[in-house]
């Protein structure tokens, strides 16, 4: 736990700075689970944004960074030192046929403006619910297409306060990776190529894909979206209601009847119940099959 007095210190060396003192995580995460942060910041500007990281480092106080929460599970004891929240970065804006948007815009809204725009390129992601900083960390894509199919520069900050731009190589996109997750860079801003095309057809495309992603997906339900990654040759939810768990409960948590390659919130549900489902599928799936199911949400905090 840290101190009034480096609140207070924080405060006072970066007064612009939104800060909170124990702020409960579950109203950021999609799972509406998690505990507390010590000190919850939020910047409103990139050079906000880098002082906070030179704060941080200087008085050696752990730094989480957070986007949307959207595939995402923060641990009931929370979160020790300072959470980042990087929400109010958002901006989105056009440029012939690029589009630049703040990492903490989301990619729906981005596939929207797009829409808007007459641009072509983004309808896969009119139904990914992250952020565009969590996107280009774990390199999102639905329905066969990817945000390294579009992305072509991103703006990050290192995890010593340093401004770097990268090009698209220098991302090393793959699947559910990137060297922003490697190398620990926190996303500013993204830039997306996209092509003109006809607005209607645009649009029916996203209209297909929602309606898709409506009719397969527990979307009435708080989740963090798909749980595991899709092993090869093989899919994940497949697998898991082959081993009879589909509607599997613990606490709050269940395996979803709808697909099972999400876990849903039903009843008030930790992290714990959560992280304990996770653990007895990838167990029960290995017993049934002799695939070993890899986690694509991320797992963070300490145990309460």
């Amino acid at each position: 736990m840290y101190t009034t007095q480096i609140i207070e210190q924080l405060k006072q060396e970066i007064p612009a700075l939104i800060v909170k003192q124990k702020e409960d995580l579950a109203t950021y995460t999609f799972t509406k689970t998690g505990g507390q942060a010590d000190i919850f910041a939020m910047p409103t500007s990139h050079d906000l944004a880098a002082k906070t990281i030179t704060f941080a480092n200087t008085n050696q106080i752990p730094l989480t960074v957070l986007g949307n929460g959207s595939n995402l599970i923060i641990k009931d004891g929370g979160i020790r030192g300072i959470v980042m929240y990087l929400d109010a970065l958002n901006v989105i804006k056009r440029e012939g046929a690029k589009i630049i948007a703040g990492c903490g815009a989301k990619i729906i809204d981005v596939s929207r403006f797009a829409l808007d725009a007459s641009l072509s390129g983004l309808e896969f992601a009119c139904g990914i619910p992250g952020s565009v900083g969590g996107a280009l960390y774990m390199n999102a894509g639905a329905y066969g297409g990817e945000i390294s199919d579009v992305l072509t520069e991103a703006t990050v900050l290192t995890s010593t306060g340093e401004l770097k731009h990268l090009q698209k190589d220098q991302l090393e996109a793959r699947y559910r990776r990137s060297s922003i997750a490697d190398k620990h860079y926190i996303v500013l801003e993204a830039v997306f190529e996209l092509a003109l095309g006809d607005k209607q057809v645009i649009r029916l495309k996203m209209d297909e894909l929602t309606e898709a992603r409506e009719s397969k997906q527990p979307l009435e339900y708080p989740s963090c979206g798909s749980v595991f990654k899709r092993p090869p040759g093989h899919f994940a939810g497949k697998l898991i209601q082959e081993a009879g768990l589909q509607g599997y409960q613990i606490g709050g948590a269940q395996v979803s009847r709808k697909h099972a390659g999400f876990i849903v919130n039903i009843d008030k549900a930790t992290a714990t119940d959560y992280m304990t489902l996770i653990e007895h599928v990838q167990k029960t799936v290995f017993e049934a099959s002799g695939i070993m199911l890899e986690t694509e949400v991320k797992i963070i905090g300490e145990d309460k």
